[in-house]
Protein backbone atom coordinates (compact mmCIF):
# COMPACT_ATOMS: atom_id res chain seq x y z
CA UNK A 1 0.00 0.00 0.00
CA UNK A 2 2.80 2.11 0.92
CA UNK A 3 3.96 2.06 -2.97
CA UNK A 4 0.99 2.79 -4.11
CA UNK A 5 0.22 6.07 -1.86
CA UNK A 6 3.85 6.92 -3.20
CA UNK A 7 3.03 6.36 -6.86
CA UNK A 8 0.15 8.17 -6.56
CA UNK A 9 0.92 10.73 -3.95
CA UNK A 10 -1.94 9.74 -1.69
CA UNK A 11 -1.82 10.52 1.93
CA UNK A 12 -2.46 7.02 3.91
CA UNK A 13 -4.81 8.56 6.07
CA UNK A 14 -6.84 9.76 3.05
CA UNK A 15 -7.01 6.51 1.87
CA UNK A 16 -7.91 5.02 5.11
CA UNK A 17 -10.80 7.61 4.64
CA UNK A 18 -11.61 6.86 1.24
CA UNK A 19 -12.07 2.87 1.80
CA UNK A 20 -14.21 3.62 5.00
CA UNK A 21 -16.04 5.96 2.31
CA UNK A 22 -16.59 3.41 -0.28
CA UNK A 23 -17.80 0.77 2.53
CA UNK A 24 -20.63 3.52 4.33
CA UNK A 25 -21.61 4.06 0.19
CA UNK A 26 -22.15 0.23 -0.52
CA UNK A 27 -24.73 0.60 2.45
CA UNK A 28 -26.27 4.27 1.52
CA UNK A 29 -26.88 2.63 -2.19
CA UNK A 30 -28.46 -0.63 -1.28
CA UNK A 31 -31.13 1.52 0.60
CA UNK A 32 -31.64 3.61 -2.99
CA UNK A 33 -32.58 0.17 -4.53
CA UNK A 34 -34.01 -1.54 -0.98
CA UNK A 35 -36.72 1.16 -0.06
CA UNK A 36 -38.98 2.08 -2.76
CA UNK A 37 -39.55 -1.87 -3.00
CA UNK A 38 -39.56 -2.22 0.99
CA UNK A 39 -42.37 0.60 1.10
CA UNK A 40 -44.21 -0.97 -2.32
CA UNK A 41 -44.38 -4.65 -0.79
CA UNK A 42 -47.10 -4.10 1.60
CA UNK A 43 -44.92 -4.87 4.92
CA UNK A 44 -45.43 -1.68 6.47
CA UNK A 45 -49.26 -2.01 7.69
CA UNK A 46 -49.83 1.43 9.04
CA UNK A 47 -52.13 3.81 7.64
CA UNK A 48 -50.82 6.96 5.52
CA UNK A 49 -52.77 9.31 6.75
CA UNK A 50 -54.66 10.46 3.17
CA UNK A 51 -51.41 11.55 1.64
CA UNK A 52 -51.24 8.11 -0.17
CA UNK A 53 -48.65 5.37 -0.23
CA UNK A 54 -47.14 6.94 -3.87
CA UNK A 55 -46.72 10.60 -2.10
CA UNK A 56 -45.52 9.39 0.71
CA UNK A 57 -43.36 7.07 -0.77
CA UNK A 58 -41.80 10.45 -2.59
CA UNK A 59 -41.32 12.15 0.72
CA UNK A 60 -39.29 9.52 2.63
CA UNK A 61 -37.11 8.89 -0.49
CA UNK A 62 -36.48 13.13 -0.74
CA UNK A 63 -36.19 13.44 3.08
CA UNK A 64 -32.85 12.23 2.99
CA UNK A 65 -31.43 14.57 0.20
CA UNK A 66 -33.08 17.56 1.76
CA UNK A 67 -32.09 17.56 5.55
CA UNK A 68 -28.69 16.40 4.25
CA UNK A 69 -28.04 19.22 2.39
CA UNK A 70 -29.62 21.68 4.91
CA UNK A 71 -27.53 20.73 7.07
CA UNK A 72 -24.08 20.12 5.96
CA UNK A 73 -23.14 23.54 6.29
CA UNK A 74 -24.32 24.09 9.93
CA UNK A 75 -22.13 20.34 10.59
CA UNK A 76 -18.86 21.82 8.54
CA UNK A 77 -19.13 25.34 10.78
CA UNK A 78 -19.53 23.74 13.41
CA UNK A 79 -16.53 21.34 13.34
CA UNK A 80 -14.65 24.37 12.30
CA UNK A 81 -15.40 26.37 15.67
CA UNK A 82 -14.24 23.04 17.28
CA UNK A 83 -11.18 22.42 15.13
CA UNK A 84 -12.32 18.59 15.05
CA UNK A 85 -13.25 16.61 12.45
CA UNK A 86 -12.86 12.83 13.44
CA UNK A 87 -15.43 13.32 16.01
CA UNK A 88 -18.39 14.18 13.70
CA UNK A 89 -17.18 11.38 10.98
CA UNK A 90 -18.15 8.69 13.87
CA UNK A 91 -20.61 9.99 15.27
CA UNK A 92 -22.41 10.65 11.29
CA UNK A 93 -21.23 6.98 10.82
CA UNK A 94 -22.55 5.37 14.45
CA UNK A 95 -25.99 7.45 13.55
CA UNK A 96 -26.13 5.84 9.96
CA UNK A 97 -25.45 2.19 11.50
CA UNK A 98 -28.42 2.84 14.11
CA UNK A 99 -30.62 4.47 11.95
CA UNK A 100 -30.13 1.34 9.13
CA UNK A 101 -30.69 -1.08 11.77
CA UNK A 102 -33.26 0.58 12.53
CA UNK A 103 -35.36 0.43 9.11
CA UNK A 104 -35.96 -3.87 10.62
CA UNK A 105 -38.09 -2.57 13.43
CA UNK A 106 -40.09 -0.10 11.61
CA UNK A 107 -43.93 -0.43 11.47
CA UNK A 108 -45.19 2.53 9.87
CA UNK A 109 -44.31 5.31 6.91
CA UNK A 110 -44.15 8.02 9.30
CA UNK A 111 -41.28 5.68 11.21
CA UNK A 112 -39.72 5.23 7.58
CA UNK A 113 -39.96 9.18 7.20
CA UNK A 114 -38.31 9.85 10.51
CA UNK A 115 -35.14 7.33 10.21
CA UNK A 116 -34.21 8.68 6.62
CA UNK A 117 -34.22 11.83 8.72
CA UNK A 118 -31.79 10.59 11.24
CA UNK A 119 -29.63 8.88 8.33
CA UNK A 120 -30.12 12.43 6.64
CA UNK A 121 -28.47 13.57 9.69
CA UNK A 122 -25.57 10.93 9.82
CA UNK A 123 -25.09 12.00 6.33
CA UNK A 124 -24.17 15.39 7.09
CA UNK A 125 -21.97 15.11 9.79
CA UNK A 126 -20.11 12.10 7.53
CA UNK A 127 -19.64 13.94 4.79
CA UNK A 128 -18.32 17.34 5.33
CA UNK A 129 -16.06 16.54 8.05
CA UNK A 130 -14.60 13.83 5.70
CA UNK A 131 -14.10 16.20 3.24
CA UNK A 132 -12.59 18.66 5.15
CA UNK A 133 -10.36 16.14 6.38
CA UNK A 134 -9.04 15.06 2.94
CA UNK A 135 -8.44 18.32 2.21
CA UNK A 136 -6.64 18.85 5.30
CA UNK A 137 -4.89 15.87 5.24
CA UNK A 138 -3.35 16.58 1.56
CA UNK A 139 -1.00 19.34 0.20
CA UNK A 140 -1.24 21.82 -2.33
CA UNK A 141 0.37 19.86 -4.80
CA UNK A 142 -1.49 16.74 -3.99
CA UNK A 143 -5.22 18.10 -3.14
CA UNK A 144 -6.67 17.20 -6.47
CA UNK A 145 -5.38 13.85 -6.58
CA UNK A 146 -6.33 13.03 -2.91
CA UNK A 147 -9.95 14.51 -3.78
CA UNK A 148 -10.09 12.24 -6.84
CA UNK A 149 -9.08 9.08 -5.36
CA UNK A 150 -11.08 9.37 -2.58
CA UNK A 151 -14.13 10.53 -4.80
CA UNK A 152 -13.14 7.37 -6.74
CA UNK A 153 -13.83 4.77 -4.12
CA UNK A 154 -16.63 6.11 -2.59
CA UNK A 155 -17.82 6.18 -6.58
CA UNK A 156 -17.66 2.58 -6.21
CA UNK A 157 -19.00 1.63 -3.29
CA UNK A 158 -22.19 3.54 -4.41
CA UNK A 159 -21.99 1.74 -7.92
CA UNK A 160 -21.44 -1.56 -6.13
CA UNK A 161 -24.47 -1.15 -3.53
CA UNK A 162 -26.93 -1.41 -5.92
CA UNK A 163 -26.56 -4.47 -7.85
CA UNK A 164 -26.02 -6.33 -4.82
CA UNK A 165 -29.12 -5.33 -3.07
CA UNK A 166 -31.34 -6.82 -5.71
CA UNK A 167 -29.80 -10.07 -5.05
CA UNK A 168 -29.70 -9.96 -1.84
CA UNK A 169 -33.75 -9.10 -1.54
CA UNK A 170 -34.63 -11.73 -4.22
CA UNK A 171 -32.50 -14.69 -1.96
CA UNK A 172 -34.28 -14.65 1.03
CA UNK A 173 -35.19 -15.46 3.33
CA UNK A 174 -32.21 -16.80 5.59
CA UNK A 175 -31.45 -18.14 8.55
CA UNK A 176 -28.99 -16.00 10.84
CA UNK A 177 -27.80 -17.85 14.01
CA UNK A 178 -31.04 -20.05 13.52
CA UNK A 179 -33.32 -17.19 13.00
CA UNK A 180 -35.41 -16.62 9.49
CA UNK A 181 -34.81 -13.48 8.24
CA UNK A 182 -36.51 -11.52 5.01
CA UNK A 183 -34.08 -10.59 2.27
CA UNK A 184 -35.41 -6.60 3.35
CA UNK A 185 -34.24 -7.47 6.72
CA UNK A 186 -31.03 -8.88 5.47
CA UNK A 187 -30.39 -5.69 3.52
CA UNK A 188 -31.18 -3.34 6.13
CA UNK A 189 -27.90 -5.79 8.29
CA UNK A 190 -25.44 -5.45 5.40
CA UNK A 191 -26.22 -1.65 5.28
CA UNK A 192 -25.53 -1.29 9.38
CA UNK A 193 -22.74 -3.12 8.64
CA UNK A 194 -21.20 -1.63 6.05
CA UNK A 195 -21.28 1.68 8.55
CA UNK A 196 -20.19 0.00 11.41
CA UNK A 197 -16.75 -0.90 9.27
CA UNK A 198 -16.77 2.35 8.68
CA UNK A 199 -16.47 3.51 11.60
CA UNK A 200 -13.32 1.01 12.66
CA UNK A 201 -11.70 1.95 9.85
CA UNK A 202 -11.84 5.61 11.09
CA UNK A 203 -11.54 4.99 14.19
CA UNK A 204 -8.50 3.01 13.85
CA UNK A 205 -6.86 4.78 10.95
CA UNK A 206 -7.37 8.14 10.94
CA UNK A 207 -6.02 10.94 13.37
CA UNK A 208 -6.99 14.80 13.57
CA UNK A 209 -4.95 17.05 12.14
CA UNK A 210 -3.46 19.65 13.86
CA UNK A 211 -5.84 22.41 13.07
CA UNK A 212 -6.64 25.42 15.02
CA UNK A 213 -10.22 26.39 16.13
CA UNK A 214 -11.41 28.79 13.81
CA UNK A 215 -13.02 32.10 15.66
CA UNK A 216 -13.11 34.55 13.14
CA UNK A 217 -17.36 34.39 12.49
CA UNK A 218 -15.66 35.23 9.13
CA UNK A 219 -14.04 32.65 8.17
CA UNK A 220 -17.18 29.91 9.11
CA UNK A 221 -19.95 32.39 6.99
CA UNK A 222 -20.65 31.09 3.27
CA UNK A 223 -19.38 34.44 1.59
CA UNK A 224 -22.12 35.09 -1.74
CA UNK A 225 -20.10 37.98 -2.80
CA UNK A 226 -16.61 38.42 -3.00
CA UNK A 227 -14.89 41.65 -1.91
CA UNK A 228 -10.98 40.72 -1.78
CA UNK A 229 -10.70 40.13 -5.72
CA UNK A 230 -11.96 41.41 -8.95
CA UNK A 231 -14.78 39.07 -9.17
CA UNK A 232 -19.19 39.90 -7.84
CA UNK A 233 -19.52 36.45 -6.29
CA UNK A 234 -17.73 34.81 -4.09
CA UNK A 235 -15.43 32.16 -6.14
CA UNK A 236 -16.53 29.22 -3.87
CA UNK A 237 -19.85 29.85 -4.07
CA UNK A 238 -19.63 30.20 -7.61
CA UNK A 239 -18.09 26.67 -8.12
CA UNK A 240 -20.67 25.68 -5.27
CA UNK A 241 -23.69 27.27 -7.75
CA UNK A 242 -21.64 25.31 -10.99
CA UNK A 243 -21.74 22.18 -8.72
CA UNK A 244 -25.80 22.71 -8.43
CA UNK A 245 -26.22 22.82 -12.01
CA UNK A 246 -23.98 19.77 -12.69
CA UNK A 247 -26.02 17.64 -9.79
CA UNK A 248 -29.43 18.45 -11.48
CA UNK A 249 -28.26 17.19 -14.72
CA UNK A 250 -27.32 14.30 -14.14
CA UNK A 251 -29.98 13.54 -11.75
CA UNK A 252 -32.59 14.20 -13.97
CA UNK A 253 -32.89 10.93 -15.84
CA UNK A 254 -34.02 8.98 -12.85
CA UNK A 255 -37.21 10.26 -12.12
CA UNK A 256 -38.30 9.60 -15.54
CA UNK A 257 -37.52 5.66 -16.49
CA UNK A 258 -40.87 5.00 -17.69
CA UNK A 259 -40.87 7.73 -20.09
CA UNK A 260 -37.14 7.16 -21.25
CA UNK A 261 -37.91 3.00 -21.33
CA UNK A 262 -40.66 3.89 -23.60
CA UNK A 263 -38.64 6.68 -26.16
CA UNK A 264 -35.93 4.02 -26.62
CA UNK A 265 -37.85 0.42 -26.98
CA UNK A 266 -35.96 -1.18 -23.57
CA UNK A 267 -36.86 -2.57 -20.21
CA UNK A 268 -35.14 -2.23 -16.88
CA UNK A 269 -32.15 -3.90 -17.87
CA UNK A 270 -30.40 -1.81 -20.25
CA UNK A 271 -31.69 1.36 -18.02
CA UNK A 272 -29.49 0.28 -15.43
CA UNK A 273 -27.05 -0.05 -17.73
CA UNK A 274 -27.33 3.64 -18.97
CA UNK A 275 -27.76 4.71 -15.33
CA UNK A 276 -24.62 3.08 -14.68
CA UNK A 277 -22.59 4.35 -17.02
CA UNK A 278 -22.37 7.49 -16.00
CA UNK A 279 -20.71 6.14 -12.09
CA UNK A 280 -18.43 3.96 -14.12
CA UNK A 281 -16.84 7.07 -16.25
CA UNK A 282 -16.90 8.81 -12.72
CA UNK A 283 -14.58 5.72 -11.10
CA UNK A 284 -12.38 5.24 -14.01
CA UNK A 285 -11.28 9.31 -14.60
CA UNK A 286 -12.03 10.81 -10.99
CA UNK A 287 -8.46 10.08 -9.74
CA UNK A 288 -6.48 10.90 -12.48
CA UNK A 289 -8.15 13.79 -13.29
CA UNK A 290 -7.46 14.99 -9.99
CA UNK A 291 -4.21 14.59 -10.13
CA UNK A 292 -3.51 16.20 -13.51
CA UNK A 293 -5.46 19.50 -12.09
CA UNK A 294 -2.40 19.57 -9.19
CA UNK A 295 0.04 19.88 -12.51
CA UNK A 296 -1.98 22.26 -14.78
CA UNK A 297 -4.82 24.21 -12.76
CA UNK A 298 -8.23 23.34 -11.63
CA UNK A 299 -10.13 25.70 -13.61
CA UNK A 300 -9.17 24.35 -17.27
CA UNK A 301 -10.57 21.57 -16.06
CA UNK A 302 -13.62 22.40 -14.94
CA UNK A 303 -14.18 24.52 -17.71
CA UNK A 304 -13.70 22.09 -20.39
CA UNK A 305 -15.96 19.53 -18.36
CA UNK A 306 -18.75 22.18 -18.00
CA UNK A 307 -18.61 22.37 -21.71
CA UNK A 308 -18.93 18.82 -22.27
CA UNK A 309 -21.44 18.53 -20.07
CA UNK A 310 -23.80 21.01 -21.98
CA UNK A 311 -24.17 18.57 -25.24
CA UNK A 312 -24.01 16.00 -22.72
CA UNK A 313 -27.11 16.83 -21.03
CA UNK A 314 -28.87 18.24 -23.92
CA UNK A 315 -28.09 15.05 -26.35
CA UNK A 316 -30.35 12.50 -23.72
CA UNK A 317 -33.21 14.34 -24.31
CA UNK A 318 -33.20 13.12 -28.56
CA UNK A 319 -31.50 10.02 -28.53
CA UNK A 320 -33.60 7.18 -30.11
CA UNK A 321 -31.72 4.01 -29.17
CA UNK A 322 -29.87 2.42 -26.05
CA UNK A 323 -26.24 3.09 -27.78
CA UNK A 324 -26.72 6.75 -27.60
CA UNK A 325 -27.98 7.32 -24.47
CA UNK A 326 -25.06 5.30 -22.97
CA UNK A 327 -23.03 7.26 -25.07
CA UNK A 328 -24.21 10.21 -24.03
CA UNK A 329 -24.61 9.21 -20.16
CA UNK A 330 -20.65 8.39 -20.60
CA UNK A 331 -19.63 11.30 -22.38
CA UNK A 332 -21.72 12.97 -18.85
CA UNK A 333 -19.99 10.81 -16.63
CA UNK A 334 -16.15 12.05 -17.89
CA UNK A 335 -17.68 15.65 -18.03
CA UNK A 336 -18.61 15.17 -14.43
CA UNK A 337 -15.23 13.75 -13.42
CA UNK A 338 -13.82 16.81 -14.99
CA UNK A 339 -15.45 19.15 -13.02
CA UNK A 340 -16.16 17.41 -9.10
CA UNK A 341 -12.89 16.56 -8.38
CA UNK A 342 -10.60 19.66 -9.58
CA UNK A 343 -13.60 22.51 -7.79
CA UNK A 344 -13.14 20.58 -4.44
CA UNK A 345 -9.58 20.85 -4.78
CA UNK A 346 -9.46 24.35 -5.95
CA UNK A 347 -11.92 25.51 -3.16
CA UNK A 348 -9.84 23.84 -0.38
CA UNK A 349 -6.59 25.75 -2.28
CA UNK A 350 -8.97 28.96 -1.09
CA UNK A 351 -10.47 28.15 2.73
CA UNK A 352 -7.92 28.61 5.20
CA UNK A 353 -6.77 25.36 7.18
CA UNK A 354 -9.10 25.86 10.38
CA UNK A 355 -12.49 26.89 7.73
CA UNK A 356 -12.35 23.43 5.12
CA UNK A 357 -15.56 22.72 7.21
CA UNK A 358 -17.70 25.41 5.76
CA UNK A 359 -16.36 26.25 3.09
CA UNK A 360 -16.33 22.42 1.49
CA UNK A 361 -19.29 22.40 2.68
CA UNK A 362 -21.17 25.07 -0.14
CA UNK A 363 -19.72 22.29 -2.81
CA UNK A 364 -21.22 19.09 -0.86
CA UNK A 365 -24.24 20.45 0.50
CA UNK A 366 -24.79 22.12 -3.95
CA UNK A 367 -24.53 18.36 -5.27
CA UNK A 368 -26.67 16.78 -2.74
CA UNK A 369 -29.68 19.51 -3.06
CA UNK A 370 -28.87 19.09 -7.19
CA UNK A 371 -29.51 15.51 -7.07
CA UNK A 372 -32.92 15.97 -4.63
CA UNK A 373 -34.27 18.82 -7.32
CA UNK A 374 -33.15 16.95 -10.34
CA UNK A 375 -35.87 14.29 -9.98
CA UNK A 376 -38.21 16.64 -9.44
CA UNK A 377 -38.00 18.92 -12.19
CA UNK A 378 -37.80 16.24 -14.73
CA UNK A 379 -40.62 14.92 -13.18
CA UNK A 380 -42.61 18.27 -13.71
CA UNK A 381 -40.67 19.33 -17.11
CA UNK A 382 -41.24 15.96 -18.84
CA UNK A 383 -44.84 16.80 -19.33
CA UNK A 384 -43.96 19.76 -21.73
CA UNK A 385 -42.54 16.96 -23.76
CA UNK A 386 -40.00 14.29 -24.00
CA UNK A 387 -36.75 16.89 -24.26
CA UNK A 388 -38.03 19.65 -21.92
CA UNK A 389 -35.95 18.37 -19.16
CA UNK A 390 -32.74 17.67 -20.55
CA UNK A 391 -32.53 21.21 -22.61
CA UNK A 392 -33.35 22.58 -18.98
CA UNK A 393 -29.86 20.75 -17.77
CA UNK A 394 -28.55 21.92 -20.59
CA UNK A 395 -28.93 25.30 -20.07
CA UNK A 396 -27.99 25.20 -16.58
CA UNK A 397 -24.70 23.62 -17.15
CA UNK A 398 -24.10 26.74 -19.57
CA UNK A 399 -24.96 28.87 -16.67
CA UNK A 400 -22.67 27.18 -14.77
CA UNK A 401 -19.87 27.25 -17.33
CA UNK A 402 -20.33 31.28 -17.82
CA UNK A 403 -20.30 31.55 -14.00
CA UNK A 404 -17.38 29.42 -13.38
CA UNK A 405 -15.23 31.29 -16.38
CA UNK A 406 -16.30 34.87 -14.67
CA UNK A 407 -15.88 34.11 -11.13
CA UNK A 408 -13.40 31.72 -10.42
CA UNK A 409 -9.67 32.20 -10.41
CA UNK A 410 -6.95 30.13 -10.78
CA UNK A 411 -4.90 28.61 -7.54
CA UNK A 412 -2.23 26.24 -8.92
CA UNK A 413 0.88 28.35 -10.33
CA UNK A 414 1.67 26.01 -13.30
CA UNK A 415 5.27 25.60 -14.52
CA UNK A 416 4.95 26.64 -18.76
CA UNK A 417 7.41 23.74 -19.01
CA UNK A 418 5.55 21.12 -17.10
CA UNK A 419 2.45 21.62 -20.02
CA UNK A 420 4.85 20.36 -22.25
CA UNK A 421 5.51 17.07 -20.82
CA UNK A 422 3.42 14.37 -19.54
CA UNK A 423 3.78 13.45 -16.10
CA UNK A 424 6.18 10.31 -14.96
CA UNK A 425 6.44 8.20 -12.05
CA UNK A 426 9.19 10.49 -10.85
CA UNK A 427 7.28 12.77 -10.18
Amino acid sequence: MSTINKYLGINREVLALAIARMADSVGNSFLIVVLPIYIASGTIEGGTGGLGVSLLTGLILSAFGFFNSALQPFAGRLSDKLGKRKVFVLAGLGLLAVANFTYSLASSYWMLFVIRMAQGLGASLTIVATIALVNELADDDTRGGNMGTFNTFRLLGFGAGPVVAGSVINGGPYSLLGLSITGFEAAFYIATVSAVVSFVLVTLLVDDPDIERSTDDEDTSIAVFDHDADGLIDPVFALGVASLFMAVGIALLSAIEPQVNARLGQGAQLFGIEFSAFVLMQVLFQAPIGSASDRYGRKPFILIGLVLLVPATLAQGFVVAPWQMIVARAVQGIAGALVFAPALALAGDLASKGSSGTQLSVLTMSFGLGTAIGPLASGFLVRFGYAAPFVFGAVLAALGLVLVYTQVQETVAVDPDAVGSAPTAQD
